[in-house]
């Protein structure tokens, strides 16, 4: 059985939707098992009230908490994160400066590293996002999967959409008001079942 962990930070919520279309992609492929865990959130409560994460942080209370110490038993890890001026989210940057251990001991070598994301806006820096995690992948000596142009919804010009050869991404508005696309939540589907 191939083990597959989704691992994703959230707070507007945003992300968490495209984590479920993940795991519902890796699902879709016989004699894969996969566990959707989230990292620890490190903002405090009011700040967090502030951010209007309040709400979302509720809704994730019974989603597990990843222990980075955990993360060599998985065969396929697939990351969600915020873009945060271009890179991953402070919260998911934790989560991976807490894999030392795992690094040291060669833990994921081999191992299958995936990324998806969301921005504010169009060119918020998804794929900045995507490649500046792919960094700590290699560190890890992940071998890297993406989105290909076999999915042929990131060749739509009919909207604006997420997505592109790096991984599913979305974009959700400078106040979270959009929700992610159908086709954006496709693309993550479809992410979830290359990788798996």
């Amino acid at each position: 059985m191939v083990k597959v962990l989704v691992v994703f930070h959230s707070i507007s919520g945003h992300i968490y939707e495209m984590a479920k279309s993940v795991v519902e992609g890796v699902s879709s492929v016989s004699g894969c098992d996969v566990e959707l865990k989230r990292v620890a959130e490190t903002l405090p409560s009011e700040v967090l009230a502030k951010m209007e994460g309040t709400e979302t942080e509720k809704v994730l209370e019974d989603i597990e908490i990843a222990d980075p110490n955990d993360i060599g038993k998985y065969d396929a890890i697939i990351f969600g994160t915020p873009t945060r001026f271009g890179n991953m989210s402070a919260q998911m940057r934790a989560y991976f400066d807490a894999t030392g251990g795992v690094w040291m001991k060669d833990g994921l070598v081999g191992k299958v590293g995936s990324v998806f994301v969301t921005s504010s806006t169009q060119h918020g820096g998804q794929e900045s996002t995507i490649l500046s995690t792919h960094i700590s992948l290699l560190h890890h000596g992940m071998i890297i999967v993406g989105l290909p142009y076999s999915f042929k919804g990131q060749m739509r010009i009919d909207e604006i959409c997420g997505g592109s050869p790096y991984g599913a991404s979305s974009i959700t508005g400078m106040k979270g008001e959009r929700s992610p696309s159908k086709s954006e939540l496709e693309a993550a589907k479809f992410q979830g079942k290359h990788v798996a």
